[in-house]
């Protein structure tokens, strides 16, 4: 039955997908960014499901999981800072891209004040293709967990269904299927992981029961902050925090959650979008950290238990077999067209940022698409990190390469190419040092990169004062 539920309802997803191939114009602008003609809701609920999806279902499930409540700090920190950044980046970056008629995020970096940054283009290219080809390997990771738990299936197996399952999406409809896929799954699973949490809390007793045996895990898991912080009561817990603010900031940085913003149908609409995204925002990841909590007190540490299974091995022990196909299916459909949009993002870097100006043709652009699955599939099949760790690693090398040059962009500064590309690279550098030293205890690595990016630009216009 759950082999039945499973495939017929990812099957239901596909057919989204490729039903988006009815408004599909054939051209590059269409393919990479809907002709920007998504409407508000869409462009809202496709942002949040591409913002979390593998990470979400299945890394920071197993986070909260591991370390307990004080994984909250990264659904407030994080939402803030994404907060904060929408207020003056969002709209602006609409109106550039429509203007500028571009279809990559670096092009939108290179041309923002009517330039031709060249360097820029193709630097920011290769930061795009190195680090979102990763984060598209992680998605593919995340979706074979969940058939391995399923069917037993090696990992390769899952990874390869879900590669196909990209190019499908991919020639189908592009960013459009991807779109319409992510708003599918979010509602399928908000509503799935309420109810998983609701069944969890119903088997312990209650939720007042539920709340007294999560303090009886550890003296410290249900603490509001990690108990091994390395620099006192005070300091270390605001830079915990602020940490986690900066990666909230540094969504901006992250090319193929910023697309959806570039294709929305009007700049104006961005205020029905903030509150349609962050409403679902903090609901989805509110009940995340819940099942997370509840997966520690339903299936306890046991051996060499995977934390990042947590979430469909909790669903399988306390569901009907169809709901678990449910879930299963959504799970796996979602973190697929998330690494679509990864992908496409890829694809854009590579046709449109690495030709010095030449017109690539639809079908070659297609072609470009087929070689970066089977680079990401490559580093999911090889690679060895955790689901989690490939997210933050992206994460953090995005956010610190594009975030501080977005925001003085945004605010009015027009820094020259050489000053763009400093910012770039020091921002990069600063977080890979961080992370090398192994100073991510203290603070998350995106906070030290988006800070050191925008110091040469803050340095220059206090010496010419």
């Amino acid at each position: 039955m759950i082999v039945a539920s499973f495939g017929g309802f990812l099957a239901l997803f596909v057919i989204i997908g490729i039903l988006s191939t009815l408004k599909n114009r054939h051209t590059n602008a269409d393919y990479l960014l809907a002709g920007q003609s998504v409407k508000p809701w869409l462009v809202a609920l496709s942002a949040v499901a591409t913002n979390n999806s593998g990470f979400m279902f299945i890394g920071m499930i197993g986070y909260t999981y591991a370390v307990g409540l004080s994984s909250i700090w990264l659904m407030i920190g994080w939402i803030f800072g994404d907060f904060l950044a929408s207020t003056f980046i969002h709209k602006r970056l609409r109106v550039v891209t429509e203007k500028e008629n571009v279809l990559s995020f670096a092009g939108v970096l290179s041309r923002w004040h009517g330039t031709d940054y060249r360097r820029l283009r193709v630097v920011g290219g290769l930061i795009t293709v190195a680090f979102l080809g990763a984060y598209a390997a992680a998605q593919l990771n995340a979706g074979s967990k969940a058939l391995y738990v399923l069917f037993d299936w090696d990992y390769a197996v899952g990874a390869s269904i879900g590669a196909g399952m990209v190019l499908l999406y991919c020639f189908a409809g592009g960013i459009r299927a991807s779109i319409w896929t992510d708003a599918a799954q979010s509602f399928v699973m908000i509503v799935a992981m309420g109810l998983l949490f609701f069944v969890a809390a119903s088997e312990i007793g209650g939720l007042n029961e539920f709340f007294t045996a999560l303090g009886s895990i550890s003296p410290s898991y249900m603490d509001l902050f990690p108990g091994d912080m390395s620099l006192g009561v005070f300091a270390g817990p605001f830079l915990f925090v602020l940490g986690w603010i900066f990666a909230g900031f540094g969504v901006v940085g992250q090319p193929h959650i910023m697309v959806r913003f570039m294709t929305m149908d009007a700049p104006e609409n961005m205020n029905r979008v903030r509150v349609y995204y962050y409403g679902w925002y903090i609901a989805f990841y509110t009940l995340t950290v819940c099942a997370g909590l509840a997966a520690r007190l339903l299936l306890p540490e046991v051996g060499n238990f995977d934390a990042e299974l947590a979430l469909p091995t909790l669903a399988q022990q306390l569901l009907p077999e169809l709901l678990v196909g449910l879930i299963l299916a959504g799970l796996f459909a979602a973190t697929m067209s998330t690494a679509d949009s990864q992908i496409l993002s890829v694809t854009a870097a590579i046709t449109h940022d690495f030709t010095n100006g030449k017109k690539i043709s639809y079908v070659m652009t297609k072609l470009t698409t087929v070689l970066v699955v089977a680079v990401a599939l490559g580093i999911a099949l090889f690679g060895n990190e955790s689901v989690f760790s490939l997210v933050i690693i992206a994460w953090s090398a995005l956010g610190a390469a594009f975030a501080p040059l977005l925001a003085v962009y945004a605010l009015g500064g027009k820094p020259s190419e050489k000053m763009a590309l400093t910012m770039m690279c020091s921002g990069l550098g600063a977080m890979l040092l961080w992370r090398y030293f192994g100073l991510s205890d203290i603070v998350y690595e995106v906070a030290p990169g988006i800070l050191v990016g925008l110091l040469p630009y803050v340095v220059l216009r206090i010496w010419k004062k």
